[in-house]
């Protein structure tokens, strides 16, 4: 093949995919519907299985679902049927991935299901197909031809597989209400758990936080900035809760105005209604809205707004947390 040709060969594979994903798509209906409920409704959790290249799809979806809030586990028929099968328990809920429906590994592990009363979601591209037959809802993957030029190889059928594991673990993710805060639980690792850090994982409290009343001589105040040494302090109220901040640069405009800091306190200084942070937020949120005020701190409050911590503009950069 000259360079066209081979470009015009993987165009063709793509295709064809992109067409296997139009059908399957086109396919959906209230099997899927009821697949989902179940899901929904498992207490206990997703048990993935198939064989082959079936397995391999079987077990990144097993992983998807269980980093978006669905417990699963992949279990390999052929294990499961040497000892394995003990993980499977009441209140599973097995989806079982073969594209011909009549793969005989996957098939010997029906009868142990129907004893133990486990639902049974087949995912083929067979309706008539005995694992079909026998599953409580069967997905039907609607691939009317591989990519494979030869017509062997899996790959739409497959492609097909995973894209309907995408659709029923993000269908899932919305119906549980899962939230960036969830996925950050289940990735703490990597540059994506740094991304996902929350603002009380990072910020200074108790000691740290710089605080004075609205009441505080302004030699006072210089005193309680210049000694936690984040170029700010929170002002409260006499009910303890945030009016206002003092930084470097409210007291540099103060003096510029002609102000007095020996005949003023916190009041005539601070710069009412800061930007704030929640502990639960995360950082990123924090640094997009320090980024966007051109600011370098955040006072960080509880929901009565009262001051709980502070967060540094390098805080944030120290944990490698990047826009």
């Amino acid at each position: 093949m000259n360079p066209e040709e081979i470009l015009e060969q993987g165009r063709k594979v793509i295709e064809e995919e992109i067409r296997g994903l139009e059908r399957l798509k086109e396919s959906l209906d209230e099997n899927f519907v009821k697949a989902v409920e179940i899901l929904l409704g498992c207490r206990g959790k997703v048990i993935l299985t198939g064989i082959g290249k079936s397995g391999h799809v079987a077990r990144k979806i097993a992983s998807t679902l269980a980093s978006t809030g669905t417990p699963a586990h992949f279990l390999h028929p052929s294990e499961a049927l040497h000892g394995d099968l003990g993980v499977i328990d009441k209140g599973d809920v097995v989806i079982a991935i073969s594209n011909s429906g009549e793969s005989g590994e996957v098939l010997a592990l029906v009868p142990y299901l129907k004893m133990l009363g486990i639902p049974l979601i087949a995912v083929t591209n067979r309706p008539d197909s005995t694992l079909a037959k026998y599953s409580d809802v069967h997905l039907f993957l609607n691939v009317e031809k591989e990519a494979c030029p030869l017509q062997l190889a899996p790959t739409t059928s497959s492609t097909a597989t995973l894209a309907l594991g995408d659709a029923i673990a993000m269908t899932l993710l919305r119906l549980r209400g899962f939230t960036e805060r969830d996925f950050a639980l289940r990735h703490p690792a990597g540059a994506l758990g740094r991304r996902l850090r929350l603002v009380r994982d990072l910020y200074h409290t108790d000691e740290e936080l710089p605080l004075v009343r609205e009441d505080t001589p302004m030699q006072e105040v210089i005193l309680e900035i210049t000694s936690k040494g984040f170029g700010a302090t929170a002002v409260v109220n006499d009910e303890g809760k945030l009016t206002g901040i003092i930084t470097d640069g409210d007291l540099r405009r103060f003096v510029k105005r002609g102000g007095s800091f020996e005949r003023s306190v916190a009041r005539d200084v601070m710069t009412t209604n800061p930007k704030t942070a929640r502990p639960e937020e995360m950082a990123l949120e924090a640094l997009r809205r320090m980024e966007e005020h051109k600011i370098t701190v955040l006072i960080v409050v509880d929901g009565d707004n009262r001051p709980v911590g502070i967060i540094h503009l390098h805080d944030i950069l120290r944990a490698e947390i990047n826009l």
